[in-house]
């Protein structure tokens, strides 16, 4: 991710420093892209963002189904354990909404759809972010670094491939 720098203005790259910040970066960097979706009437260039939103959806759904959620689950309370099991839930729908939309050859068809994958990504990290992420703070703290440590390589391995 590109970040100002805004001391100096320089462009650096940033690197979230644990788990719950790489995959918040995450869910900027979607809603950022949805947000670029609807602030552009080129139905080309809604083509190529949304092929965008897909592989970035992909790719972070990967990241928590395969490492976040299964430690995170291991290490919660019943509270937790049910949080996980909605979050899997929601990339279930969010999998299906996106196979729905790679089906659509209708633009208006399409437009409808998208907007029902972002509304249903914008609630998925609403709950995330206020409720499964202070809990996994906690339950995970004394193995946060080895976590993202794990993310980062998953992500590595997922992005080579």
């Amino acid at each position: 991710m590109i970040r100002r720098d805004s001391t100096n203005g320089d462009e650096t790259r940033h690197q979230p420093d644990d788990a719950m910040a790489i995959l918040t970066a995450d869910h900027r960097q979607v809603r950022a892209l949805f947000q670029q979706y609807e602030d552009t009437s080129d139905p080309y260039l809604k083509q190529i963002i949304a092929e965008y939103v897909f592989a970035e959806l992909t790719l972070h759904m990967l990241l928590e189904e395969t490492v976040f959620y299964p430690v995170f689950a291991e290490q919660a309370d019943a509270e937790g354990k049910r949080l996980v099991d909605g979050a899997l839930q929601d990339h279930q729908r969010v999998g299906e909404l996106m196979a729905d939309l790679q089906e659509i050859d209708d633009d208006a068809a399409f437009e409808a759809k998208f907007h029902a994958l972002r509304e249903h990504v914008d609630q998925h990290i609403e709950e995330e972010e206020s409720a499964m992420f202070p809990q996994a703070a906690q339950a995970l703290a004394e193995h946060l670094e080895e976590i993202t440590a794990l993310m980062q390589e998953r992500k590595a391995q997922i992005l080579a491939s």
